[in-house]
């Protein structure tokens, strides 16, 4: 199996977790539809589960930008701890050389499902664990902080549609391709959009 990193490591560990969640909180039929081992990145849907007779389609976005903690914030090593920025980030580019749109523009989810996590391990570290059985995954992984937050993806969409030029585009790697993306304030988006739901702590109830 190849060693995963970067990007594609932090997509396949938040999918994982927030499996592992779903699982926990009784949808045992929850699984992940994208593989961001095999380069299954920036497709449009990365969990699906059934919830009130019917299926739900959900795309992840993890965001590392979350610790609290300067030294570990400061900590080279720590490649998934970065400081709380305040921020969503959405992909508007999926792909720089071809300019296709990105998820955002595109995924056919019906729930977006955010989560800011900070991890307190090295990324080979990080890498190793991934490797692992669920029983080791989840009892030696260290998450200092988890948060979901669960965005509509529909109004999320119109609201992006038709303010994203506002935002400044930053470029980010993601696996072998180079994206764009928009920093949106929390502020901005929640007070624009209903209905998005806070969860918190994830990985405690899981790793339990």
């Amino acid at each position: 199996m190849t060693r995963l990193s970067g990007a594609v490591l932090l997509q396949a560990v938040a999918q994982r977790i927030l499996v592992g969640y779903l699982n926990r909180i009784g949808h045992s039929d929850a699984r992940s539809v994208s593989n961001p081992s095999r380069g299954q990145m920036g497709v449009g849907v990365d969990i699906t589960y059934t919830g009130g007779g019917r299926t739900i389609k959900v795309k992840v976005k993890p965001d590392s930008y979350f610790g609290t903690d300067p030294a570990k914030v400061s900590d080279r090593s720590l490649v998934f701890y970065r400081p709380d920025a305040g921020h969503y980030a959405f992909e508007s580019i999926s792909n720089s050389m071809t300019r296709e749109p990105g998820w955002m523009f595109n995924s056919d989810a019906g729930e977006l499902y955010y989560y800011y996590v900070s991890l307190a391990q090295t990324e080979d570290e990080i890498a190793a664990l991934y490797g692992e059985p669920d029983d080791i995954f989840f009892s030696e992984l260290k998450i200092e902080r988890d948060e979901l937050r669960i965005l509509p993806m529909r109004p999320t969409q119109e609201w992006f549609n038709s303010h994203f030029e506002e935002y400044a585009p930053r470029p980010a790697n993601v696996g072998e391709r180079s994206a764009w993306y928009r920093l949106i304030p929390r502020s901005d988006l929640e007070n624009a959009v209903t209905g998005i739901r806070t969860i918190s702590p994830i990985y405690s109830a899981v790793a339990r």
